[in-house]
């Protein structure tokens, strides 16, 4: 059964969080689709992720680029996953109906957008009674914090 992460983001932006968690999950042999809210922002992110830190190197492609199947990881606003990923990244704003594809999926709460506050809820109760399993995490002043719920 796919477990269900919510990343509470209160300290930093999802440009600042996407690239650790994306290295985090190909560290371990994962490949990953990041679902944006549209082609714009795929392509906003796509362009950050090239050029946030000039010492690192993150695989990743959009359709601009194509070759999806090649991509260690996918940027798209789709619900598709065309490079057989096992993690979903849902970005801020993002909702998906194909979780349960995934071995993994993160989904990116913007911790100061009181609707998105509510909206998370109500999927949280949804994961739970789909029988998910569903951890909370967190920004701490050290990192991410798995808190109970």
């Amino acid at each position: 059964m796919t477990e269900i992460r919510f990343y509470h983001l209160e300290r930093s932006g999802i440009e600042q969080v996407l690239p650790g968690l994306i290295s985090k999950a190909l560290e371990n042999g994962h490949r990953i689709v990041v679902k944006t809210t549209d082609n714009r922002e795929a392509e906003r992110l796509n362009d950050h992720l090239w050029t946030y830190d000039p010492n690192s190197f993150l695989p990743h492609g959009t359709k601009r680029e194509g070759f999806a199947e090649k991509q260690p990881v996918w940027l798209t606003s789709n619900d598709d996953n065309p490079n057989s990923a096992d993690v979903l990244i849902l970005t801020p704003s993002t909702e998906s109906n194909e979780q349960a594809k995934y071995k993994l999926c993160c989904e990116m709460l913007d911790g100061r957008d009181e609707d998105a506050v509510n909206a998370a809820r109500a999927r949280w109760k949804k994961y739970k009674d789909d029988g998910f399993t569903v951890t909370y995490w967190q920004q701490g002043a050290k990192g991410w914090e798995k808190k109970s719920a």
